[in-house]
């Protein structure tokens, strides 16, 4: 019926056919030409009409030229997408005719093609959720996503220079962080896919994806999260204990095995945090199928996609302080082989040890070097030894040239990445030390025994000073316990040489300055984004709480230069406030805001008691 009712392909209201239009187009005659684009922008134009429409097209794309670009554009506003397969079929090879006859519309096919990566007519509530989405809008959306793939994909067989056309299109039409997560998830998925089938842009569109990911990142730090779940979970319970039943009902549900999604427990209280948790599962999703195929693991994939992913974290995250879940993307990946983990490693070592790096950037590489070692399960204790007698070697060579020289002397701005590498050799140990001595402890003992840890301690440079304090009490009371080195002597006499500031504000109480003069920060500390973190935490080695032995160690007076209400603070994680400091080094106090000894799971010093 809609066939028939439609104008038949040649119609005298147009003046004859689309060629004659065109032609007395160009000789000035325009109002056959304006009643054609009229047609063409009709709303309620028929699927009939537009196969016939683009029938002629295909067979006219010779005359549509620069100057008919306004025609053009019209054509590329047709609803083609939610249409008949027959009208999809029509207009995919109008597309691929016109590309290859007319490359000066390229870019509008592509930005044409690429403003349909993410759902159509999306209207957001107050609280971020969007409404059009439904099941069944979903399986269209599936659908018209793999048409626009196929579309990318014909426009890129007839111009092989698409590839450098479309990344600046999808750069530009990246969705801002704030706009809804359906539309953020699927653009990124959406670009993800386009790597599949145009390899040379993989490498770009990651760095893009990356870049976005580390913007959201930076924006949201582990403390905001944390706060954000802390007052849902208040508000929680505050609702629960008025309607415990039902909840508990639901509670059941979620166990018997709910979709993840759309599950409330999976959503994070922090709406950027929200948006980061799903495009980092998105991403994980993404390496993982690009690096196994029929379930097994391809190794030349495998090493093509670690070596872009490589290049990706060289240029965005190492020089990024304090980012929080991106970067574990290397982590993910470096967990499929030891392989990949040692080279990994071995690339870090490379940034560390070279000294033509920035010291920043050699200070970074130390971190991630001990944080790795630290928390990554599948690297064996072979390859943590390996580690350890690389880093060390290098740290008494260091020693063996500084030592006696005209800087032999406590400073971060000298000396900064080796004290990077000090607080790595210490935090690795203090996560791996059970497993170094575990099976034959003489043959272990011995082992760490022959990393002279007391020269390392001992030496002029002093990096028990520098290092966090959480990570020295604890290094302090393993190598105590095991008789390696005893380090309290020098910390109580740092701890006397710290000079107490004044703070205006309260009073004149005394204030510590500088905790994390180094200015580090742990990589992999613990993940906390909800959906992605099911990735991680099977590959993760998680802080255990010490045990009464290991607290025993512990129970040594160490006098810190402040006053007992600020030595509590600090002992709970928490920053003193500095309004009106007085004599603060730039950046020293900014530094302790940062630092992540209160990170959850992290060792942190809240577990030594001291003795009254």
């Amino acid at each position: 019926d809609e066939f028939i009712s439609s104008p038949p392909r040649k119609t005298v209201r147009f003046g004859g056919t689309l060629t004659d239009i065109l032609l007395k187009y160009e000789k000035g005659e325009t109002a056959d030409f304006e009643l054609l684009k009229h047609q063409l922008s009709d709303p309620d134009i028929k699927d009939a009409q537009i196969i016939n429409w683009l029938h002629e097209f295909r067979a006219s794309v010779a005359y549509l030229t620069k100057e008919l670009e306004q025609l053009v554009s019209i054509l590329l506003k047709l609803p083609w997408l939610r249409r008949s397969r027959e009208v999809v079929e029509e207009y995919l090879g109008f597309l691929g005719n016109l590309v290859s006859a007319q490359t000066v519309h390229l870019r509008p096919c592509l930005r044409m093609i690429v403003s349909q990566f993410v759902p159509p007519r999306i209207t957001i509530r107050e609280d971020d959720v969007d409404i059009s989405d439904s099941d069944d809008d979903d399986e269209n959306l599936s659908e018209n996503f793999n048409t626009c793939h196929r579309a990318l994909q014909t426009v890129a067989r007839y111009v092989p220079s698409t590839p450098q056309f479309l990344m600046p299109i999808l750069v530009e039409n990246f969705p801002f962080i704030n706009k809804s997560e359906r539309t953020l998830e699927c653009y990124v998925h959406n670009l993800l896919r386009v790597t599949v089938y145009l390899p040379t842009l993989r490498l770009q569109i990651l760095e893009l994806i990356i870049e976005k990911l580390l913007k959201l990142d930076v924006s949201t730090p582990q403390q905001d999260i944390e706060d954000a779940e802390e007052a849902a979970n208040n508000s929680d319970s505050e609702e629960k204990s008025t309607e415990e039943g039902l909840f508990d009902m639901e509670e059941d549900e979620e166990r018997k095995g709910s979709k993840v999604v759309s599950s409330s427990s999976e959503r994070m209280a922090h709406p950027l945090a929200e948006r980061l948790d799903i495009l980092m599962t998105i991403l994980f999703s993404y390496i993982k199928d690009v690096c196994h195929v029929d379930g097994k693991l391809d190794i030349n994939n495998t090493k093509d996609l670690y070596r872009d992913l490589v290049s990706v974290f060289d240029k965005l995250i190492l020089p990024t302080h304090a980012s929080c879940h991106v970067q574990y993307f290397m982590f993910y990946i470096c967990s499929f082989k030891l392989g990949l983990a040692e080279a990994f490693l071995d690339h870090l070592w490379k940034k560390l040890h070279d000294p033509n790096n920035p010291s920043v950037i050699r200070q970074t590489a130390g971190s991630y070097i001990g944080s790795f070692l630290a928390r990554a399960k599948f690297i064996p204790v072979v390859t943590v030894k390996a580690c350890l007698d690389l880093l060390v070697n290098w740290l008494h060579k260091y020693i063996d040239n500084q030592d006696t020289g005209a800087n032999a002397y406590c400073d971060v701005a000298l000396h900064g990445p080796f004290y990077s590498t000090c607080q790595a050799v210490f935090y690795t140990l203090i996560f791996r030390h059970k497993q170094l001595l575990d099976g034959n402890l003489r043959k272990g003992l011995s082992y760490l025994q022959s990393l002279n840890f007391e020269r390392i301690v001992m030496c002029q440079l002093n990096p028990l000073k520098i290092c966090i304090p959480s990570v020295v009490n604890l290094f302090a009371a393993i190598t105590r316990k095991y008789q390696l080195v005893f380090c309290y002597t020098i910390i109580e006499r740092n701890n006397r040489q710290f000079i107490p500031v004044v703070r205006s504000g309260t009073g004149g109480d005394l204030v510590q300055t500088c905790t994390n003069p180094l200015d580090s920060f742990f990589p992999f500390d613990p993940y906390v984004l909800k959906r992605s973190k099911k990735t991680i935490d099977p590959f993760y080695q998680f802080w255990e709480e010490l045990s009464a032995e290991d607290l025993e160690n512990l129970k040594k007076p160490i006098k810190r230069g402040t006053s007992e209400d600020e030595d509590d603070d600090f002992l709970k994680g928490e920053t003193p406030q500095n309004d009106g400091v007085v004599g603060i080094a730039p950046n020293s106090y900014e530094s302790n805001a940062r630092s992540p000894v209160s990170s959850i799971g992290s060792p942190p010093d809240c577990y030594v008691p001291y003795a009254q």
